[in-house]
């Protein structure tokens, strides 16, 4: 048993520090085109990853508190927000209504097979990382009104 147990903790620590790394996942665009994402993160600027699902009441209230100030943060740290929808294939046809319903400037993505979110080992949405240089520097599970800011000071810690 306690052999197990250390198995568990050391593989559970394993898994916490490969998370370092973005992974080598191919998604999709709006468009249908794939596009690996190691190519939209790795910029010489920090970029914002939210994965987010249509179904998921607090990831659209994240999406619509960012949107509220996503161009100031821009202008001042020149940040990139990406979108990634988590919706299946049965969810996803909702994805393009709603975000032209809802005016958001962000890149867009699609991961239907989940596939990285699996990668980064996220149990649920929303979940929001912080990369730099192709490092997760911030990784935040959930939403709460107001933690948009907590991110923007992370944000300008990284890029002013």
């Amino acid at each position: 048993m306690k052999k197990n147990i250390l198995l568990f903790v050391l593989l559970t620590t394993l898994n916490v520090f490969s998370q370092d790394n973005i992974p080598n996942v191919d998604l999709k665009t709006m468009e249908g085109k794939t596009i690996s994402f190691h190519e939209v993160t790795d910029q010489n600027n920090v970029v914002i990853i939210s994965l987010w699902a249509t179904w998921c009441v607090p990831c659209i209230k994240e999406l619509d508190a960012i949107s509220d100030v996503y161009e100031e943060w821009q202008e001042e740290t020149g940040v990139e927000l990406i979108a990634v929808s988590v919706d299946d294939s049965r969810t996803v046809k909702r994805v393009k209504s709603l975000i032209n319903g809802k005016g958001w400037d962000y890149q867009i993505l699609l991961d239907t097979n989940n596939d990285l979110k699996r990668a980064l080992g996220a149990s649920t949405v929303p979940l929001t990382i912080v990369v730099k240089d192709n490092k997760i520097v911030l990784r935040h599970s959930g939403y709460s009104p107001g933690s948009e800011d907590e991110l923007y000071e992370k944000i300008k810690e990284l890029t002013l």
